[in-house]
């Protein structure tokens, strides 16, 4: 009985991290010539955020998308608020506007995987994604229009298609270092011209 406890309590790696630890690390670390494995640029999170407007006049929408965000990452979301008042939007303080995902550890790298090998593939006309996006300091921010390129949304159940932000956040001190551990991963940067 104790070994199929222990055997359950097994966490599998992800296939990235393992991928991190055995290619990219070391070829980063030849690449910028870091003198100590500590300065080699990781992820150190990936959040999904994905905005509802459309809340302001039926809540039942956040319900919808929350539902969705958690069928893609595999973690529970959460619904985030207004700062403050806006007229013109017709948005009160403290409502429901939106929600969020962050994610560490093994769900960050199976998510990553499955937006490299799944999501981004299933994008319609695409090109490569903005090797600019970068925010100066080597994280990375890219946007999707649909929440249905990822499998795990049925198609079917579905009420509205709306668009996410994804930000993949690293240890890197500059966008090229940072472009260089996305690169590794096999990101699909456009060539710059």
């Amino acid at each position: 009985m104790t070994k199929k406890v222990s055997e359950a309590k097994k966490v599998t790696k992800a296939r990235l991290r393992a991928h991190y630890k055995e290619v990219v690390s070391p070829a980063l670390m030849t690449k910028f010539g870091y003198k100590s494995v500590m300065q080699i640029p990781r992820i150190t999170k990936i959040t999904v955020n994905m905005g509802v407007g459309d809340a302001v006049n039926d809540k039942k929408l956040i319900d919808a998308a929350i539902k969705d965000m958690e069928a893609i990452t595999g973690q529970k979301a959460v619904a985030t608020k207004s700062r403050k008042s806006i007229a013109g939007f017709k948005v009160r303080e403290g409502w429901p506007i939106g929600c969020k995902v962050t994610l560490r550890g093994n769900r960050m790298y199976e998510m990553l995987d499955r937006l490299i090998s799944i999501a981004i593939p299933r994008i319609r006309d695409f090109r490569g994604l903005n090797p600019r996006a970068f925010d100066g300091r080597g994280n990375y921010s890219m946007g999707l229009q649909e929440q249905i390129v990822f499998p795990e949304v049925e198609y079917d159940k579905v009420d509205k298609v709306r668009g996410l932000d994804i930000t993949i956040t690293t240890t890197a001190k500059s966008d090229e270092e940072g472009r260089a551990l996305l690169a590794a991963f096999s990101f699909p940067f456009k060539e710059i011209r």
